[in-house]
């Protein structure tokens, strides 16, 4: 009988590892959708402009504009950075920032801003670091707004070789 039992175990312990796993890659791409949203309308950014050195603007195609301001300037890693976001012509209910790396999986890092006056939204984020010294870095301001989420894009690069 103990035989028996032993052949059970060995066949449902590596059949319940399979399962389990089955059940985590289906939870991931569900949540995947929750984490990564799909924006519906996205803005065009201002040729040349630099969010490393000032406010930058992206234009919506059917109105509306959003204007991203970091600061310290030069956005370095691993330091507290103040997120200023101001909206012209589009009704938010919402907004984060989301930072990622373009070529390279940083991780999860969207911090909310908070409303602090007419269409003015601030709030706290951080960059980690890379094992790169040059990274280069898209930081998507998302909207929610009653017509679905908006996303203006802005890239940049970061530099921890010291030569910036």
């Amino acid at each position: 009988m103990t035989g028996r039992l032993d052949r059970y175990r060995a066949l449902w312990v590596p059949a319940a590892f399979v399962a389990a796993a089955l059940v985590s890659v289906v939870i991931a791409v569900r949540l995947a959708a929750l984490l990564v949203p799909a924006p519906g309308v996205l803005a065009q950014v201002e040729p040349g402009c630099d969010v490393r050195a000032g406010p930058c603007t992206a234009r919506f195609a059917d109105g509306g504009e959003v204007t991203l301001e970091v600061d310290p300037r030069g956005i370095p890693v691993m330091q507290p950075l103040v997120l200023r976001v101001t909206i012209q012509g589009i009704e938010v209910s919402a907004v984060a920032v989301d930072f990622a790396g373009v070529d390279m999986n940083m991780g999860y890092h969207r911090p909310s801003l908070a409303p602090v006056g007419s269409g003015s939204w601030r709030g706290a984020g951080m960059l980690p670091s890379c094992v790169r010294a040059r990274m280069l870095w898209e930081a998507q301001v998302l909207l929610t707004t009653p017509r679905g989420l908006f996303a203006a894009p802005f890239r940049f690069e970061t530099d921890q070789s010291g030569r910036r």
